[in-house]
């Protein structure tokens, strides 16, 4: 029978077919990607114990050389960490659902400050109206983390100012955290939001380049959207929406 003959419900039962199969196959994907980087971090870790240990027995006898090879060393074993660590959030923002619950976002975003410990010449300014609506708290957490820890991180500046804004959309919540950092050229806007992505070379800027890739699976694995607006020397907003269950405004 070609697909000329076949009647709408077989093709129905086809394409039903085919989305299972490609939901089992992101499922394998997530499963495989969680269990590699928690397995690949005890041996790290012993690396980097057994570098420390050699350091400590060699004590005078190591040369100034190969002391700074060692520490080289460790930066590197914790950069690998940091990356499995990134490995972990990705898969837990495929796997993992959470209890919803009453949320206020204001205060989320200071908890998320909390944890990230700007410097004292950074300002942050949170935009009054910031809503109250029942969602998945941790998830939502993580995403602001991951968005101004990205605009602190690249800042580039002293003076650095980030603010976060919303306004509502049809269904959604509509967010904005803004910074005037260097700026993304629009040749990279598609491309930073993928795994391992930086476009500052990590001996200058620190970090595993998984941020905004578990940015964007937590927001569209919600039915929400992510994107950026930004130039060269002109700052970045980045833009998310986060369905709604209001339940009323602070």
């Amino acid at each position: 029978m070609d697909d000329a003959q076949k009647t709408k419900e077989e093709l129905l039962d086809e394409v039903r077919g085919l989305r299972k199969a490609l939901q089992q196959n992101h499922a394998d994907l997530d499963q495989f990607a969680y269990v590699a980087s928690h397995d690949l971090k005890a041996p790290l870790r012993g690396i980097s114990n057994l570098s420390q240990w050699l350091e400590e027995d060699l004590g005078p006898n190591l040369g100034p050389e190969s002391a700074r090879q060692l520490v080289l060393l460790r930066g590197r074993v914790q950069r690998m960490e940091a990356m499995l660590d990134g490995l972990l959030d990705y898969s837990r923002a495929g796997r993992v659902r959470y209890t919803p619950e009453q949320v206020r976002v204001d205060l989320l975003i200071h908890e998320a400050l909390e944890q990230l410990s700007p410097g004292a010449s950074a300002r942050i300014e949170v935009a009054s109206g910031m809503p109250v609506f029942t969602t998945e708290r941790l998830p939502l957490q993580q995403v602001f983390v991951n968005l101004l820890s990205n605009a602190l991180k690249h800042a580039q500046r002293d003076d650095v100012r980030v603010r976060v804004e919303v306004e509502d959309a049809p269904g959604f919540h509509h967010f904005r955290v803004a910074d005037n950092g260097p700026g993304i050229a629009a040749r990279y806007h598609e491309k930073i939001w993928n795994p391992f992505q930086t476009l500052v070379a990590r001996d200058k800027v620190e970090g595993a380049g998984m941020g905004l890739c578990v940015v964007k699976k937590l927001v569209e694995g919600r039915g929400g959207q992510a994107w950026v607006e930004s130039a060269e020397d002109e700052g970045a907003t980045f833009h998310f929406t986060w369905p709604r269950s209001e339940t009323s405004l602070a």
